[in-house]
């Protein structure tokens, strides 16, 4: 117990460069109090107490800001960083060496009994406010960019983003990935589209000027017709896309 306790200490200063010492991870850090009570609980729970242990955890809740259902299996070195608004329901399992930001839920899609919650294995790291739901499992050493609703399993080493998540290709893995913020460039499918628009829309525009000078060496009267297409930036638009 004191050995798992001290790698949960460890783990702290391994991960978060704020921290300083031991006496501050120990009074001052939700992540660690929270992982300190799950141990009590999810120990009550497997000896039938569950009241009990639901009632620790609810003060638990009350205190850190993190709620850790008593029956979620958790592994070596969990480290929960800032930790308000973290979810972790009942029949989740989460293996050794992982990170979550504030704001995670490891959340369920079902009413029904059984395994329902999501599987967690080593070195995961999920970013701020993501929603990992369902009886899925997110394989060694993926990664969850921040705010990303994911329902399908993820392979390992992958990174996911985005609502839905998708997988992220091997060339932007590094730049996809953000444990805060929204990186600026998530590989996004309907940023794509906008973008092909607005490439197409250049190229009309190009034609019909070409179609425009034709007109105008002939001696047609074309002012009414530019003034009209020259409402239309498509350069302002992209810049919005970007």
């Amino acid at each position: 117990m004191f050995k798992a306790i001290k790698e949960d200490i460890d783990s702290v200063f391994s991960r978060d460069p704020a921290a300083r010492n031991m006496i501050e991870v120990v009074t001052c850090y939700p992540g660690f109090h929270a992982r300190l009570i799950h141990r009590l609980t999810h120990g009550l729970w497997k000896l039938k107490l569950k009241w009990l242990a639901r009632f620790l955890a609810y003060i638990g809740r009350a205190v850190t800001g993190i709620e850790i259902h008593p029956g979620a299996t958790i592994g070596r070195r969990f480290f929960i960083d800032h930790g308000m608004g973290v979810v972790i329901g009942e029949t989740a399992e989460i293996g050794d060496d992982v990170t979550l930001y504030h704001g995670v839920t490891l959340g369920g899609t079902s009413w029904k009994e059984g395994k329902r919650h999501p599987t967690l294995c080593d070195g995961v790291v999920v970013g701020a406010g993501a929603k990992i739901l369902g009886p899925i499992e997110i394989a060694a050493g993926a990664k969850i960019g921040c705010n990303a609703v994911v329902v399908k399993d993820v392979p390992a080493g992958a990174t996911a983003v985005g609502i839905p998540a998708r997988i992220l290709d091997e060339a932007k893995k590094a730049s996809g990935f953000n444990a805060y913020g929204v990186g600026n460039d998530q590989n996004d499918p309907v940023a794509k589209a906008i973008h092909g628009l607005l490439g197409h829309s250049v190229t009309v525009d190009q034609r019909i000027e070409l179609i425009l000078q034709q007109l105008e060496k002939m001696g047609v009267n074309i002012d009414e017709e530019r003034a009209t297409a020259d409402k239309f930036d498509p350069n302002h638009l992209n810049k919005i896309v970007d």
